[in-house]
């Protein structure tokens, strides 16, 4: 967990009804915040606690991105890959600062992020989420982690983002080098994908082999895989190798999610992207090769979730946004919400996905967790639209409120 120095502060919120993460039910209760810690709501606040009324408001937990990009300053995978590193860092500090002021407090990077970064953000050179990464996803020649077309010239090998590791020799060394660099996850590509050029979308990619070496090496250093999947046999091919965590999952029959829940695995949803992509992606440039495919995925991504709810799948929240879309990360609560309703949504954006990074100190409003939290000035189980509209909550991070964000 990312550990921000000198951060730690103390504040008491009263007057609100209280959303712990899990439970249906709304608690008349105070939070109580020292040194970045949530105590007992009856334990006494500290003498310096800010002090806040949220009467009125609804507080919970900070909400939790499990499939942010913060290295993805374009559409177009080789740009991406091959800008000045300095110039990706500084637009990722940019990307997770507007992701903090939009309430989310602890991110999961699953394709970039390093060491370097990730020591950034805890000395407080940028204003961030916690910060979760992978390193560069890993993908096969050909696979969704590959940027160069069939008819280019150009001989990729890797990039901040994504890296090209085939075989099962060299998948064990890049998995173990991703784990010394404190990487949290390992990232797979396990199909194709939207904006990559040329590999189908349902075809599986590595052998079951490769991604049984990168799940064993993996699960020994107490880590776990995700791996880009849409169609069923994808999925299913990615649960024989041991993944945990599905990402995206458009494509998948009743059949695959009853396997995914067999398997204790999660599916993590990114439906603002699809969506954000049927409206800007032409302007933005995207290949007709990208739309079709697009095109395809879109409607089927929240009967997907609907299959998974109704397997008892574990359903966290993810935004997947590139480029210029990042701005639509709020859309993607809208979208689920849809689907399962503000309760589901919330447990997805708070306790789920805090199961899923396996950090119980994230996503609850309870004795011992991490003061992170937010207080709306309002109620999102009556007024659903304040997940999501333009007006932020006031957005509290290691006990500190986030300057610019929300009144109460």
């Amino acid at each position: 967990m990312t550990n921000f120095r000198g951060r730690a502060g103390s504040v008491l919120i009263r007057n609100g009804l209280v959303f712990d993460g899990e439970s249906a039910e709304l608690s008349a209760c105070d939070v109580v915040i020292r040194d970045g810690v949530i105590l007992a709501s009856d334990e006494p606040a500290p003498a310096d606690a800010v002090e806040i009324d949220a009467a009125g408001g609804v507080v919970t937990p900070g909400f939790i991105d499990a499939h942010l990009h913060a290295y993805a300053v374009s559409l177009n995978l080789l740009r991406n890959e091959t800008r000045h590193l300095s110039y990706v860092a500084l637009a990722a500090a940019q990307r997770l600062r507007a992701a903090l002021g939009r309430g989310f407090t602890t991110v999961r990077d699953v394709a970039g992020g390093d060491a370097g970064l990730a020591l950034a953000i805890e000395e407080g050179r940028l204003d961030s989420p916690r910060y979760y990464y992978s390193g560069a996803a890993l993908s096969q020649t050909g696979g969704h982690g590959d940027p160069t077309a069939p008819d280019d010239t150009l001989c990729f090998h890797s990039g901040p983002g994504l890296e090209i590791v085939d075989g099962a020799d060299a998948l064990r060394v890049a998995v173990r080098s991703r784990l010394r660099g404190g990487a949290h996850v390992i990232k797979i590509m396990a199909s194709g994908g939207v904006i990559s050029p040329s590999d189908p979308l349902r075809i599986p990619q590595y052998s079951l082999e490769e991604i049984r070496i990168v799940s064993e090496e993996a699960q020994r250093r107490g880590s776990y895989v995700a791996a880009h999947a849409y169609s069923p046999e994808a999925i299913s091919h990615a649960l024989q190798g041991g993944v945990r965590s599905i990402e995206h999952g458009n494509l998948m029959d009743e059949a695959t999610a009853r396997e995914m829940a067999d398997a204790h695995a999660y599916l993590v949803p990114t439906l603002a992207t699809y969506d954000a992509m049927s409206r800007h992606g032409e302007s933005l440039g995207m290949t007709a090769v990208g739309l079709a495919k697009n095109a395809e995925v879109l409607d089927h991504g929240k009967v997907a979730i609907e299959r998974a709810r109704a397997a008892g799948v574990p359903i966290g929240f993810g935004s997947d946004l590139m480029g210029d879309l990042e701005t639509e990360q709020l859309q993607g609560l809208r979208l689920q919400s849809e689907v399962t309703g503000v309760l589901e949504l919330l447990r997805s954006l708070t306790s789920v996905n805090a199961s899923l990074l396996r950090e119980e100190r994230l996503g609850r409003i309870a004795p011992g967790a991490v003061g992170d939290v937010l207080v709306f000035a309002g109620n999102p189980f009556e007024e659903p639209s304040l997940l999501w509209r333009e007006e932020r909550p006031l957005v509290i991070l290691d006990g500190v409120a986030v300057p610019g964000t929300g009144e109460v």
